[in-house]
């Protein structure tokens, strides 16, 4: 997924605009989804900083929509609770071929979509022939990620189903388990919906969709039919609240139950208002990237020197104080293939002055998101903002246009700026995941849009290659090409973070940073 900037560069300020509440009243406690009348404890509400992009897992890259997705929907697999190991889900149980081309799954038998029709092999089938070629569209960002080394699919009775790749793929099995893409979703619902569910969701999860209210709140209820153990709550909110203060009060004042999108200016507001902190390392990377495309940044010399003119080091320390940690590779350092020995391009304001003189940079036009992320708390206004004081330093003026993230998307997409911001949280803990990303063809996954032909070769033969020491190395070396050509300067790695009240218990706050809400008990 991605992210945003803000502040200045010695003295950090953290201007907290006091926005208005975006969900206006909590929701009732009754019949969000049903009729008849519950208790404040059968309904649980999870307060977020900008509505989902949308609930069809094939045409959404956000985590605002996959933290509700994962409640809605499931894969063939899913990963451990703990962990990214797989283990089964739809499918009971997998096969793979001696030579790595051919997985055949035995399904799950008795498992109903959420319209009551039937979820079976031809119901695999159709979920993936929709993110291949030719069905496969450009919105759907996630496909290539996922389904991009398969062949076809092959329907070996109601119940098997054989999966055929192009390539031997090491991280197939957990791209399956992923939040996107991966999940399964209902056939009919989908030939209803012209191809897309993304304010109509239906999959085979614990929880069920009832309501959209744009810009306020989604609204879930129990799937009483569900295969498996039934949701411990009845109802649960997804609100959507933007500023992070407001997001705080809500919280203390029993509003929600819980929130994301903290920064460090709030988390002793949380625990002082009698509210408990959540707090785990995060597999993410927050990070700045070059449009590589434009006549300013193909040139790697020019790229660099603005690299140059900026204090990471000094830059997250005051941003972040303490709840993130300065990224010095793409990947988070539990990742495999995570290298120590990787040199980002390092600060040195007079040699950047020099460098910017010389590649006649005068003028940068960035881009950014008003939001929090995952990946950054303090918004991508504050991070741009912060970038902005140092490129003042040393000669160069910047143009910082601010969207909400959904606005923002689309102005990624469209390729207008020098800089733009994002970050990633890794799906599958596979390093194939993040640096994948820079082989991508998607403009909104690879906001650099850089297409080098080596680096996707060196993609391809680490993908082929089994998990190991050979494996990581190559993924190392693919760390230390992209960072001697300055394609991102990369600013962090946050910890996962939330807010919850005391009476709360049984969420799953994944390292995917996936929430799931089946468990959750409200005492």
């Amino acid at each position: 997924m991605k992210a945003h900037v803000r502040t200045l560069a010695p003295v950090l300020v953290l201007a907290l605009c006091a926005a208005a509440l975006a969900g206006c009243a909590a929701p009732s406690a009754s019949k969000p989804g049903t009729g008849g009348t519950a208790t404040a404890n059968d309904t649980f509400t999870y307060a977020q900083g900008a509505d989902p992009r949308g609930l069809d897992p094939a045409l959404v890259d956000d985590g605002e929509s996959s933290k509700i997705i994962v409640n809605i929907y499931e894969g063939l697999l899913k990963y451990e609770t703990k962990s990214t190991k797989v283990e089964p889900s739809l499918a009971e149980s997998w096969e793979i071929s001696p030579d790595g081309l051919s997985y055949k799954f035995k399904l799950r038998q008795g498992v109903k979509f959420q319209d009551g029709t039937d979820f079976n092999a031809d119901a695999v089938k159709f979920n993936i022939d929709r993110q291949l070629p030719p069905k496969v569209t450009a919105d759907m960002g996630y496909a290539g990620f996922v389904f991009g080394s398969v062949k076809d699919v092959v329907v070996n009775d109601p119940y098997t189903v054989t999966i055929n790749l192009t390539q031997k793929n090491t991280a197939f099995l957990a791209n399956l388990a992923m939040s996107l893409a991966a999940p399964m979703v209902s056939p009919k619902a989908l030939t209803d919906g012209n191809n897309s569910v993304m304010e109509a969701p239906v999959g085979t999860g614990p929880y069920k969709f009832v309501k959209w209210s744009k810009g306020e709140n989604v609204v879930l209820v129990r799937n009483d039919d569900y295969w498996g153990e039934k949701a411990k709550t009845k109802n649960v909110v997804f609100r959507i609240i933007s500023d992070n203060s407001a997001r705080v009060l809500a919280l203390n004042n029993s509003e929600v139950d819980m929130i994301d999108g903290i920064d460090a200016t709030v988390v002793s507001k949380i625990t002082e208002g009698g509210s408990k902190l959540f707090e785990e390392a995060g597999m993410n990377v927050n990070y700045m990237g070059y449009n590589t495309t434009t006549a300013l940044f193909k040139n790697a010399a020019a790229r660099k020197a603005v690299s140059q003119a900026i204090n990471v080091d000094e830059l997250v320390k005051s941003l972040y104080q303490g709840y993130s940690e300065k990224a010095t590779t793409i990947l988070p350092t539990f990742v495999p293939g995570y290298d120590p020995t990787v040199q980002q391009v390092s600060y040195d304001a007079a040699a950047a002055k020099a460098g910017l003189a010389a590649a006649g940079v005068k003028n940068i036009h960035m881009i950014t998101y008003s939001n929090p992320r995952p990946y950054n708390a303090a918004t991508g206004s504050a991070l741009a903002t912060a970038i902005q004081g140092y490129l003042q330093k040393v000669g160069v003026q910047c143009t910082i246009d601010t969207f909400d993230w959904t606005t923002y998307k689309a102005k990624v997409k469209a390729g207008d700026y020098d800089i733009a911001f994002y970050g990633w949280i890794g799906d599958n803990g596979d390093p194939d995941n993040f640096l994948n990303l820079l082989a991508d063809p998607d403009p909104t996954m690879n906001i650099a849009r850089w297409q080098d032909p080596t680096y996707k070769a060196m993609i391809k033969k680490a993908l082929a290659t089994p998990n190991g020491a050979d494996r990581d190395k190559q993924y190392g070396a693919m760390e230390k090409y992209v960072a001697e050509r300055a394609i991102w300067l990369p600013i962090s790695h946050a910890k996962t973070l939330a807010g919850y009240r005391p009476n709360v218990s049984g969420f799953i706050y994944h390292v995917t940073g996936n929430v799931f809400l089946s468990n959750v008990v409200k005492q």
